[in-house]
């Protein structure tokens, strides 16, 4: 069995602030991650740091651009290898192939709706990261792709809550204080403003 990480953000910008009024949820970017460091982290959002329109696939680094100074919470969950490959390699596919490849800005609008607006080589975070896990049949939550939000990974029974707090510190760039109860942490992603780790 091998691990994989997801990890949830806050990553400052203006359309994360627009998610959280409708969210009421702190951290709404989610990531996949396959390495206890993050140093193999992938997620749908903004590709140009200073271009909010330039959205699509991106490789992630903890501590730089939009990450630099983020809050998080960071879950584990058990794959087989097997598992591990098939979500790997329909990344790997898509990085391949990238600039075919969208941020789903309508897909956030349908969400707020409630209705699924399909599209091609789209995705927002949480529904590339549900749909990554669902190539290779492994489900962490019960919320179809296209409506999944960030607050249905961190209610998720099948994830294992490890840290929250700084990612700088999950990382080893400042002390880290991994999280004492499961329970609480879901109590705290869960409430607005997201408590900082002491």
């Amino acid at each position: 069995m091998k691990d994989v990480f997801i990890v949830l953000t806050d990553t400052g910008t203006v359309l994360s602030k627009i998610i959280r009024r409708f969210t009421r949820s702190r951290l709404n970017h989610v990531s996949i991650a396959f390495d206890e460091q993050l140093g193999e982290m992938y997620s749908f959002g903004r590709i140009q740091e200073w271009n909010p329109l330039s959205g699509g696939f991106v490789r992630e680094r903890p501590g730089e651009g939009l990450l630099k100074e983020a809050e998080c919470a960071v879950f584990r969950f058990r794959v087989t290898e097997e598992e591990l490959h098939r979500i790997r390699a329909r990344i790997k596919e898509i990085e391949q192939d990238q600039d075919r490849y969208t941020y789903n800005f309508l897909g956030l609008i349908g969400v707020l709706l409630n209705r699924e607006i399909p599209r091609r080589r789209a995705y927002f975070c949480s529904q590339f990261v549900v749909e990554m896990l669902a190539c290779a049949d492994v489900r962490i939550t019960d919320t179809p792709a296209w409506r999944a939000q960030a607050r249905d990974f961190a209610e998720s029974a099948r994830l294992s809550p490890v840290y929250e707090g700084p990612l700088a510190g999950w990382v080893g760039l400042q002390p880290v204080r991994v999280i004492g109860h499961p329970r609480s942490l879901r109590r705290r992603l869960l409430r607005v403003p997201f408590r900082r780790a002491a």
